[in-house]
Parts: C-alpha cells; sequence; structure tokens
C-alpha cells in the first residue's frame, strides 16, 4: 500500500476483500509529519500529566473531552477508509490511548465485541500509531479469520495485563498462524470487532505510542450501557446512543481535571460490567465544557 499520505487513495477492492477474509488491514497512511508531531505531542503531554497526577487519568474517551483527541477521531483521511468498511453513516464510540512503557505490560488475548453485547459487529477499530510500532516494543498481534466467531473468555487478573478487566480467551490463539501488526508512525490498521489481538511487552528502550478509535454504524444496538458518541459522518436516524452536543474545545492541560472527573464517574459506573447509563449533565465538572 503507498506509504505517501499526500497521494494515498480510498481502499481497494482487494483490500476490502482482504479484510473481509481476514478482519484486519494494515498498514494505511493516514498521518502526515506535521500531524503525527501535533497528535504525538498532545498524547505525550497528556501522559506526563497523568503520571504526575496523584490519581491517574483513565486513558479511555479522551475524544470526549480533548480538542486533540476529539480532531484525531474525526480525522477526514481516516473517516475515509472506515466509511468504506462500515457505510457512510459513522460514530465514534470509544477511544483508548496506549502508552506501553518498557517493561512487562502485556495485552491478553481477547476479542472487543465480548465488552458491548453488539446486535452486530459493524464496528471497526483504527489503531493509529503516533511511535513505530514493531515486534521489539510489543506492537498488537491478531489472528487472521478469527473474527468469523466468538470465543469463550474468562477474566484472568495480571497486575500487568492492560486490560483492566483480564479479559483473555479461554482455549489460547493459534501461535503458528498469529501476525505482527508492524506499524510505522503515522500509519494505522483497521481490526474487526470479532479479531482476536493481543500484544506482548515493550522491549525496546521507548514507549510504544498509539491511539485505538472505534467506529460503530448507527444501527448497530447494544446490550450494555455506555457513554456519550460522537456522531463523526452521516445520519443517525436510530438514535440508540446519545451524542455529545459540543465538540470539546480544551487542550491537555486545561481539559484535565475534567477528564479526570469524568474518567472517575465512568469508572464508578463501571459501564463495562453492565451500569447504569451515564449522561453528561450527571458527571461533576462535565458541564462546564464550554
Amino acid at each position: 500500500m503507498n506509504r505517501d499520505v499526500s497521494h494515498s487513495m480510498p481502499l481497494s477492492r482487494s483490500d476490502l476483500k482482504r479484510y473481509q477474509a481476514t478482519g484486519v488491514l494494515f498498514p494505511i497512511a493516514v498521518l502526515c509529519l506535521e500531524e503525527q508531531r501535533r497528535f504525538r505531542s498532545a498524547i505525550d503531554e497528556f501522559v506526563a500529566l497523568s503520571d504526575a497526577s496523584a490519581k491517574p487519568a483513565n486513558v479511555g474517551q479522551c475524544h470526549l473531552n480533548f480538542k486533540f483527541a476529539f480532531d484525531l477521531s474525526t480525522h477526514e483521511q481516516i473517516l475515509d477508509t472506515v466509511e468504506q468498511v462500515i457505510g457512510p453513516n459513522i460514530l465514534v464510540h470509544s477511544s483508548t490511548i496506549f502508552s506501553k512503557r518498557p517493561g512487562r505490560s502485556f495485552v491478553s488475548w481477547h476479542q472487543d465485541s465480548l465488552y458491548w453485547h453488539l446486535s452486530a459487529p459493524r464496528l471497526v477499530s483504527a489503531w493509529i500509531a503516533l511511535s513505530d510500532s514493531t515486534v521489539e516494543n510489543g506492537c498488537m498481534r491478531v489472528q487472521p479469520g478469527s473474527h468469523l466467531r466468538q470465543r469463550e473468555h474468562t477474566e484472568i487478573h495480571h497486575e500487568d495485563n492492560m486490560l483492566v478487566t483480564g479479559t483473555t480467551i479461554m482455549d489460547g490463539p493459534d501461535e503458528a498462524s498469529t501476525v505482527n501488526v508492524v506499524l510505522r508512525a503515522g500509519e494505522m490498521s483497521l481490526h474487526h470487532a470479532n479479531l482476536l489481538h493481543g500484544s506482548d511487552p515493550n522491549r525496546s528502550n521507548h514507549n510504544r505510542i498509539g491511539f485505538a478509535v472505534r467506529y460503530l454504524a448507527p444501527d448497530v444496538q447494544q446490550g450494555r450501557e455506555h457513554h456519550e458518541v460522537i456522531l463523526a459522518r452521516g445520519h443517525d436516524r436510530y438514535q440508540h446512543f446519545q451524542q455529545l452536543k459540543d465538540p470539546p474545545v480544551y487542550s491537555v492541560r486545561d481539559g484535565m481535571p475534567l477528564h479526570v472527573a469524568f474518567s472517575a464517574w465512568l469508572n464508578k459506573r463501571d459501564l463495562d460490567r453492565g451500569g447504569p447509563r451515564v449522561t453528561s449533565n450527571e458527571i461533576p465538572l462535565y458541564t462546564e465544557r464550554t
């Protein structure tokens, strides 16, 4: 695939066939050098401020509270690519910052769809690399074709697992068929909601930085309650989710108190385990967004 962002094209028919068959597609060039620097700088600042606080802010749902994360989640070239996979109507369902430090941290093998109980697996995750993502620094690993069936999971809690829930498939991946999703900074991968994936520890001397965004077709219903979503493109005539009314305007530093309060509230409500619906007017500080 062409790595020159300025000349990148929408996914080809063969790309789409490959995605349908394997559940994963990469590398896809999306960010120019200036954009890479902007978004990487913002994430580095976010990580530094989180590390400095007594109670680190949650790495999830930054697109609801920070301008940089909103802008990255609604990036036109990313949306152009996602549209070819799930259609012209696109919701930003959720997001996560991944800053994997050198050490023992890993992500257990799992399928994302387990969390949300979707009525149809029309959710695609874009994993956007803000640093090179390599085998040495613990890039995502996938098992192509595993999206064709759901697997049994259990919860195995481990202090080094970056998945707080400890969600882990019961029978393990087929190691012989796993693929390393190696990306350069500015590239992204797409993977299906049911794709089996995980990652190994970072054995390099530098952080591996990425931003994952999940995109959902509006007609899909969800069995578990959810925070607000963003209508990134098209229309939503189904209204299964509450939508964010106004884009966030905060810088990382200015938005951090808001995000810490928001994250604490979400964690308290424990949405992944079926807690009641959260709306913005219920969350301390959240209604102060301008």
